[in-house]
């Protein structure tokens, strides 16, 4: 006989020529002859020193213990006190009872999708054990999840979280927002062949993903397209002079004429606007000389004008005049005076009156 101590926390598996016999809790104990014991922590999950299916055929060592069959699919979480302990992949676990709380999450791999019976603050740890990978979507984003080649989800903005499994993942992703696309330096020939350079502004957005990305390629190359072809239509029909006048018409008609392809891209087009509409080098120098030739044409039209303006006061004077000898003569001694002004001296006789000498000097210079 020999006499033997088990500690609280352990267990003793007592063994008579190898093979399982029994189990000792704690406390004194007494072994039999050909008996040893194997002391077991009940504090971690249990490995027995024989073959585990000898050992729960036990009924007592059945009753104390915990034991877990996990799947080849599928991952054991072990937590104490609500904290993960450790992950355990395929295969037969036993933790004994009564002295450490063990709790047991258990989850199928075989989707990439994670069930709600899996804690999210377990997230992280998963992570980094390498059974779980991340997907960020930027703010503002939305993308597409796509597994083996076909979409099977939208993901909104943030981080997505998938059991790391065989099926092969990707996602695209597009922003969401108002953006702004340019047409820069369109040269564009106008109905009356003016070759011009034309910039037009527009906003747009996706509204569809799954048509932006994936009924379609490249979508903000296409929109571009569009557009660039409906500006090019609609300004072969106008002259020049027609654009110039008229230019936010013609960006609301290409918004317009382009609705129905964008929609079909899944996106938005809104406040097209022709930003600049800019002459070639030889069609600004011709339309300078039309600038200057209708300013000089205007000016001419002025000047004749304040003539015929002028001859028409003159007529109006001279009726009156003709009219009024009084205001004749006091018409000659204004011009009078003027002479004067410009004569140093003049010489006149006491033969007749002095407007009629002058006028008869005047008339001798002439």
């Amino acid at each position: 006989m020999k006499r033997i101590r088990i500690r609280e926390g352990n267990r003793g598996i007592v063994l008579k020529n190898g093979n399982f016999e029994r189990v000792l809790i704690a406390g004194v104990h007494w072994l039999g002859f050909n008996e040893r014991v194997v002391v077991r922590d009940m504090s971690v999950k249990q490995v027995g020193p024989v073959a585990m299916d000898l050992m729960l055929k036990n009924k007592e060592f059945c009753d104390m213990v915990n034991v877990i069959e996990v799947g080849i699919t599928e991952i054991l979480m072990v937590t104490v006190n609500g904290m993960l302990q450790e992950v355990l992949t395929a295969g037969r676990y036993v933790f004994w009872k009564g002295l450490v709380d063990f709790a047991f999450v258990k989850a199928d791999t075989t989707s990439i999708y994670i069930d709600n019976n899996v804690p999210v603050a377990f997230y992280d740890s998963l992570k980094n054990l390498g059974f779980l990978r991340s997907v960020e979507i930027a703010t503002g984003c939305k993308g597409l999840l796509m597994a083996e080649g076909t979409r099977v989800k939208e993901l909104n903005a943030g981080t997505h979280h998938f059991w790391r499994n065989a099926v092969k993942i990707e996602t695209i992703a597009t922003d969401m927002r108002w953006r702004q696309l340019e047409l820069n330096g369109q040269e564009l020939l106008s109905k009356d062949k003016a070759t011009i350079r034309m910039t037009l502004n527009a906003s747009f957005k996706v509204t569809d993903v799954y048509k932006a990305l994936l009924s379609n390629k490249d979508f903000e190359k296409q929109l571009y397209a569009t557009l660039q072809m409906a500006l090019r239509a609609f300004v072969g029909n106008y002259t020049l002079d027609e654009l110039l006048e008229n230019k936010q018409e013609i960006a609301v008609a290409v918004e317009t004429d382009v609705e129905t392809v964008a929609s079909r891209l899944g996106v938005e087009v809104s406040n097209c606007g022709i930003k600049d509409i800019i002459l070639t080098g030889e069609m600004r120098a011709i339309m300078n000389k039309v600038i200057v030739a209708e300013k000089e044409a205007q000016a001419n039209i002025i000047l004749r004008r304040e003539q015929t303006a002028e001859t028409r006061t003159m007529l109006n004077a001279a009726k009156l005049m003709e009219e009024n000898k009084t205001l004749f003569q006091l018409k000659e001694m204004e011009y009078v005076e003027k002479i004067a002004d410009k004569v140093g001296q003049i010489t006149i006789s006491g033969n007749g009156g002095m407007i009629k000498q002058l006028k008869d000097i005047f008339a001798l210079g002439k």
